[in-house]
């Protein structure tokens, strides 16, 4: 028989003490494996408690299995795992709250157009015919299809009609409605790029076609591994998240495996009116409008919480998806869509982007300037978008920089979570969405974590 010196921590109640306190004894090793127990009345007696205190907690740790009692034996502490005495575990430090936000996931929206925005929608709600407040057309308002059919030529080399365009509630919205019209058609596979964002795997896969990563090199898609796919869903202008542009060998060669095939380029173009280092890359589609639906948002443009994007479609797909969409949600909100026109029509949207550019451009040289302090890195992706890929040195361990970034609450994407097969360690970062005035000390944090972990 053992003495016991119990410390109940006080604040709970008694019964609820004494278990913990046992149970943290049994747990360190404190009591081990065999170890007879007081009995209740002693232990009672020893701890200023009421009997039944003492035997409610016997009761309750042997059911949980960390004592066990037998007539005339007494208690014990129980044999098996719980009562293994153990090293104590290392402090734990819980992640700290996100305080910067260096995730690719959204553009800066403090840039968001609010007055030409407002004006916009005033101009709509009032020059708006009561006709355009009932149910509205599943292929998008005719406005909005006429302007972008103009801009789309004009700024992304884009060769359409509005009768081509299908307007959606951005890019997983007419991912979803294209991918369900090729099922339905009877294709069963889309090829997409390796690394790719992992949400736009899942939504293929869950409207019906298995997806089927293809590797990435300096070139862009390795269009020679391409295989038996019925589709492919590329990001040409700017990979996401490698940040190389698919090159025009490389283009050449996807557009003769599709008019080989009679498979299908799905092109995501993102963010293909960011670019620095020159003019931004045209769209693959303007090559050859039957081979390639193009998919385009203002998610990077404006904001993502306006829901609008558009497909530009081969005609043999605009009925097909016309008719998922209308049985699906029936249509955009027509009166965002007029907004959006209006935007486009009177040249506010390229200002607006001009502006964006130039903050962007910025923040880049910003993200440039720290990260080359740091040794042993590659920085990639860097030449448009608001994004980068710094990939660390090769025996670096992706998981712990991440979980110290994450101590010092700084949220990063990890590369590994983009990739479907192995390879070299790195982070995603994006720079859109901390605010502008305090870009320069997250970032310099940012790359003070980053250089510590290495």
């Amino acid at each position: 028989m053992h003495d016991l010196h119990l410390d109940l921590t006080p604040g709970v109640g008694r019964r609820v003490a004494l278990e913990n306190a046992l149970r943290q004894a049994i747990r360190s090793g404190a009591l081990s494996a065999g170890t007879a127990l007081p009995s209740s009345r002693s232990l009672a007696a020893d701890l200023g408690l009421a009997r039944g205190t003492v035997v409610e907690a016997y009761a309750q740790l042997s059911a949980e299995g960390y004592l066990r009692s037998r007539a005339r034996s007494g208690t014990q502490v129980a044999t098996g795992p719980v009562a293994t005495a153990a090293a104590p575990a290392p402090p734990r430090r819980d992640p700290a709250p996100i305080r910067i936000d260096l995730r690719p996931i959204t553009a800066d929206v403090n840039g968001f157009p609010r007055t030409a925005w407002l004006g916009a929608l005033r101009h709509a709600l009032t020059t708006a015919p009561d006709t355009a407040l009932r149910y509205g057309d599943s292929q998008g308002d005719e406005q909005l299809r006429g302007a972008l059919a103009t801009y789309l030529g004009r700024s992304r080399g884009v060769r359409t009609t509005p009768d081509r365009i299908v307007v959606c509630a951005g890019f997983s919205h007419g991912l979803s409605l294209l991918c369900q019209a090729l099922a339905r058609a009877g294709a069963t596979t889309l090829a997409v790029e390796d690394p790719s964002l992992r949400p736009s795997r899942d939504t293929a896969e869950h409207a019906g076609l298995a997806t089927v990563g293809v590797p990435i090199d300096d070139r862009g898609l390795r269009v020679d591994e391409l295989g038996a796919v019925d589709a492919c869903l590329v990001t040409p202008a700017h990979q996401l998240p490698l940040g190389v542009s698919l090159d025009a060998g490389r283009r050449t060669e996807l557009l003769a495996w599709a008019a080989a095939t009679s498979g299908l380029v799905v092109e995501d173009d993102y963010d293909g009116e960011f670019r620095y280092d020159r003019q931004p890359v045209g769209a693959i589609q303007g090559l050859s409008p039957e081979a390639v639906a193009y998919v385009g948002t203002v998610s990077k443009s404006l904001a993502p919480a306006l829901r609008l994007g558009w497909l530009v479609l081969p005609e043999r797909l605009v009925e097909p998806v016309v008719r998922l969409r209308h049985r699906v949600d029936r249509h955009s909100p027509t009166l965002d869509q007029l907004a959006l026109a209006r935007l486009i029509t009177t040249g506010q949207l390229d200002r607006h982007l001009r502006r964006m550019r130039l903050r962007y451009r910025r923040r880049r040289e910003v993200v440039l300037a720290a990260l080359s302090r740091i040794p042993g890195i590659t920085v990639t992706g860097i030449a448009a978008g608001y994004h980068a890929t710094v990939l660390l040195p090769p025996d670096s361990s992706e998981t712990a920089v991440l979980h110290a970034l994450r101590l010092a609450g700084i949220a990063a994407d990890g590369l590994a979570d983009y990739r479907e097969r192995p390879g070299r360690a790195g982070l995603v970062i994006g720079y859109g969405t901390p605010p502008q005035h305090s870009f320069p000390a997250a970032v310099e944090s940012f790359a003070t974590i980053l250089r510590a972990a290495l």
